[in-house]
């Protein structure tokens, strides 16, 4: 443990400074002050406070199993380059979950029963960024090959986190990306302001220095550059990390009407244009009423960037009751609880409403969307959440930003023989094979939507059973199994 007083002694969370509203809004840069070494006072000082608590509970509410309480020990001690050491030995890419993963290992904390939890995800990414400062992070180049190769379908975490555990054990991995570059969502799913590129970029080169080979812009399918049967044959053994990129729809009157969009492609051209790219005809919400349906992370990411963009008013619509502030009964700890976060988008401005049940998109005359009908959300008996008759308004909407998360990955032409279930997810055993002997499935393909934690730990466990099935056996970890689910009742 760290200090046996510190949470007596330092009570309070102490998170970095978020840059002022008005500056940051001009920029596409990270919300947080930079992260320098006359900071890192407050980062010890949050170690400090990780308890002797006996049973780790954080480590259950990680599915990647992070060794919380050794590098908050080590980092209480200044022995930053060791807390590194033991961080990278669960997780391949700490800067990325750091930064974007919702941290279900803060609500499991045991300080949280009391106390407001340890600054876990803070600690964990400043870890990281000054490991990368001071060069401690190099390539670990294989040291020998085994003669086997293995092709990686999609760069997202899943993929890069299997891609990296495979080239190290030694075999030749090649990643395709049907984009113009690699990182999948962490490319062009999360906005600049939320995780900078320049974290990716240099993870990426680590990987390719370590042996891992990179082919952008091949689509895999029965349509497209390469088939599934053909990428079979070329290689030993062959790893489907797509992810779950169909979006769920709101199939209303006037779904049709231009200006309706769903919000991947909208993040997306929007880091299209961050990265300097020509985007032809790009969605944009300057100067316009933006409307975002769903309430989530992805919600908040249009929500920002909305914001940057200049738009004229943005309203979030959440068709769920507003969140309690804090853990209520219903969600005990350690269990990870339904409360109320203000994002930094949501800081930036914009204004949040619950009970929403969007019920028409209403026309301009022109076949453009130029507002919405919204009733109160009402709660049945068997918890279906439905409009209530008499209660409409309309808001003004000139774009329309369907956020309502993802249904299912997009399969078609691809999954050619592999077996899908009844959501549409690709189905694998418990050593993550499809139907198809030598093809495996990690990640949101697999899974479902689901959070960046996850799609590294699948990414590490698929590798090892990738490993064992060429090798006969494997000294890779394995942090999870199929079907694991999140710490809840």
């Amino acid at each position: 443990m760290a200090d046996p007083r510190g949470f007596l002694k330092n009570r309070e969370r102490e998170l970095p400074s978020r840059r002022p509203v008005p500056i940051r809004l001009l920029d596409w840069r990270e919300v947080y002050e930079d992260r320098e070494k006359g900071d890192l006072g407050r980062v010890e000082r949050q170690a400090s406070r990780c308890m002797d608590c006996g049973i780790p509970f954080c480590h259950k509410g990680c599915p990647l199993g992070n060794l919380i309480p050794e590098w908050n020990e080590l980092v209480y001690r200044g022995d930053w380059r060791d807390a590194s050491e033991r961080l990278h030995a669960t997780n391949n890419f700490p800067e990325f979950t750091g930064r974007a993963c919702p941290a279900p290992c803060e609500p499991a904390c045991v300080l949280g029963i009391n106390q407001p939890p340890v600054t876990i995800k803070d600690i964990e990414v400043s870890i990281v960024d000054r490991a990368f400062q001071e060069g401690w992070i190099t390539p670990q180049e294989p040291a020998r090959l085994t003669g086997r190769t293995v092709a990686v379908v999609g760069s997202g975490p899943a993929g890069l986190a299997a891609a990296q555990q495979l080239t190290r054990i030694g075999h030749t991995v090649v990643v395709f990306e049907r984009s113009d570059r690699i990182g999948g969502l962490l490319r062009y799913g999360i906005p600049e302001f939320k995780l900078e590129k320049r974290h990716v970029e240099r993870r990426l080169e680590q990987m390719e220095a370590e042996g891992t080979q990179f082919r952008t812009g091949v689509e895999v399918g029965e349509e497209g550059d390469v088939t599934l049967d053909e990428l079979r044959a070329r290689f030993d053994a062959v790893v489907l990390a797509v992810g779950a990129g169909v979006p769920r729809d709101l199939r209303v009157t006037g779904r049709e009407l231009k200006g309706i969009h769903f919000a991947m492609e909208y993040l997306t051209q929007a880091n299209h244009a961050v990265e300097g790219d020509e985007v032809r005809g790009q969605i944009t919400a300057e100067g316009k009423d933006v409307i975002i349906i769903g309430g989530g992370d992805t919600g908040s990411d249009c929500l920002g960037t909305a914001l940057r963009q200049g738009a004229r008013s943005v309203r979030t619509l959440a068709i769920g009751k507003e969140p309690p502030s804090g853990r209520d009964e219903h969600h005990p700890w350690p269990t990870v609880p339904v409360i109320l976060e203000e994002s930094a988008s949501a800081e930036e401005g914009g204004v949040r409403q619950f009970l929403a049940s969007t019920t028409e998109f209403l026309s301009d005359g022109t076949g453009r969307v130029a507002g919405i009908s919204v009733a109160r959300t009402r709660y049945t008996e068997d918890g279906r959440r439905l409009p209530e008759p008499g209660t409409e308004e309309i808001l003004p909407a000139s774009l329309v930003l369907i956020a309502m998360g993802f249904a299912r990955p997009e399969t078609d032409g691809l999954v050619k023989g592999l077996d899908v279930d009844g959501r549409g997810n690709i189905v694998r055993t418990q050593d993550w094979e499809t139907s198809v002997p030598g093809v495996f499935v990690a990640g949101d393909a697999g899974r479902g939507q689901s959070l960046i934690v996850w799609a590294i730990a699948e990414g590490r466990s698929c590798a090892a059973a990738v490993d064992r099935w060429l090798a006969g056996s494997t000294q890779l970890p394995s942090p999870v199994t199929p079907g694991t689910a999140p710490l809840t009742l």
